[in-house]
């Protein structure tokens, strides 16, 4: 009767969308592929068929196991990372995956869970409060071991994906300066790089001013004001030289042509534009399922993965788009009601880390594709070509499906 029950209670919400996500990431890597003449939708095709067995062996297993041998998952993980190091297929000058035959896979997609699973475990401790600074330290461990294993891969895309996790840290208690920290951080190197220093760092001093006289406590924030002044200056000052220094030039002339400082269609900036013709051609309605000029000519590269989304926006037009964006936002949605509905502290934290990991893909992927983010390499969720993607996104999923299943047995 227990199993029946938990079978009952799989919230079919997130598998329908999931199955029609994947349904149409098939459509669009097939479409993608005929004038590449590879066989590319013949093997996504197989990692589908593949996933089915997947998701049975996860929603067989009870859900209990994913709590209890949630730190054994990550440090199996973290092993898989580092083993790259030695025993690692460089592909594009990058060292991510493990060459199997034909295939390959890609362990950073399957680190995502392990992540999500260990910090979910970490916090689900009766005794963990995020006010404390030692606490904060562990949790913020949590999330950086597999970032500093990816990062010298060099892999910064899915290194990016970690940040996600700050935001479910927040949630369960992490001082907010930490979020107010990474958003200046990010909005000041930006300006700077767009600015010269200094008249970033007088802009930064008039917000302070500004902050600091509205404050009731303006009195006492004087030290603290000008603590972070000399913080926020030194860093100004610094970002020129790690741009020029520690930043890669496909990265700095990814960054220039984002920001306008500088044009290359035909060369690094060639993607992006090109990306933008395809969605822009589409109209409202499209051009119909396999009728893309830019498409079918081959003019977006890499399309069947990281641009995947330029097949539906010159195949599908605006509609269609708006179609596949509202089936994510949808599953978003159904992830945080889920997530707020658990009875478990784990349960909860891993459905957060859920929604979190699968949202900072979408947003980046689609405004990557856009023109409005500087292309890192980030695929679609369910969409992009890749059976480690696929495989990784959907172990992700189906252990929280599981696990929300199993809540009619928690008490």
């Amino acid at each position: 009767m227990k199993n029946q029950s938990v079978t009952n209670n799989l919230d079919w919400i997130c598998i329908i969308i999931y199955s029609l996500l994947v349904i149409m990431g098939w459509l669009n890597i097939y479409s993608s592929s005929l004038s590449s003449m590879e066989d590319t939708y013949e093997k996504q095709l197989i990692f589908i068929v593949l996933t089915i067995p997947l998701i049975f062996i996860i929603l067989s297993v009870d859900g209990k196991f994913y709590e209890k041998y949630a730190t054994i998952i990550f440090g199996i993980s973290l092993l898989s990372l580092a083993g790259l190091f030695v025993f690692g297929k460089t592909i594009a000058g990058q060292r991510c995956w493990y060459g199997i035959g034909s295939f390959t896979l890609q362990p950073s997609e399957f680190a995502k869970a392990a992540t999500a699973l260990a910090l979910a475990k970490y916090l689900s401790d009766t005794q963990i409060n995020l006010k404390d600074v030692n606490r904060q330290i562990q949790a913020l461990a949590i999330v950086f071991l597999p970032v500093m294993l990816i990062l010298p891969q060099p892999d910064p895309g899915s290194a990016l994906i970690y940040s996600i996790f700050i935001i479910v840290l927040y949630r369960e208690g992490l001082p907010s300066w930490y979020v107010w920290t990474g958003f200046i951080t990010i909005l000041l190197f930006v300006l700077t790089l767009i600015l010269q220093p200094q008249y970033v760092v007088l802009i930064a001093l008039a917000v302070l001013v500004i902050v600091h006289f509205k404050s009731r406590l303006s009195d006492r924030n004087i030290p603290l004001s000008g603590i972070l002044f000399v913080l926020m200056s030194g860093f100004v000052l610094s970002v020129s030289y790690v741009f020029e220094n520690v930043f890669k030039q496909h990265h700095r002339d990814r960054f220039n042509i984002l920001l306008g400082k500088s044009v290359d269609m035909k060369g690094i900036g060639y993607n992006t534009n090109q990306s933008e013709i395809a969605i822009g051609s589409g109209g409202w309605f499209g051009k119909g399922f396999l009728e893309g000029t830019q498409t079918k000519g081959g003019f977006v590269p890499e399309q069947h993965t990281d641009y995947i989304f330029t097949t539906v926006g010159e195949e599908w037009g605006f509609v269609g788009s708006l179609v596949v964006i509202g089936l994510f936002v949808g599953l978003f949605l159904r992830l945080i009601y889920l997530a707020e509905r658990q009875k478990t502290k784990f349960s909860r934290v891993y459905g957060y880390c859920v929604a979190g990991i699968l949202f900072i893909h979408f947003f980046v992927n689609i405004a990557m594709v856009a023109g409005i983010f500087p292309t890192i390499g980030v695929p679609l969720p369910f969409f992009s070509y890749g059976g480690s993607g696929l495989w990784g996104f959907t172990i992700l999923l189906f252990i929280f499906i599981k696990m929300d299943a199993n809540k009619v047995n928690e008490w």
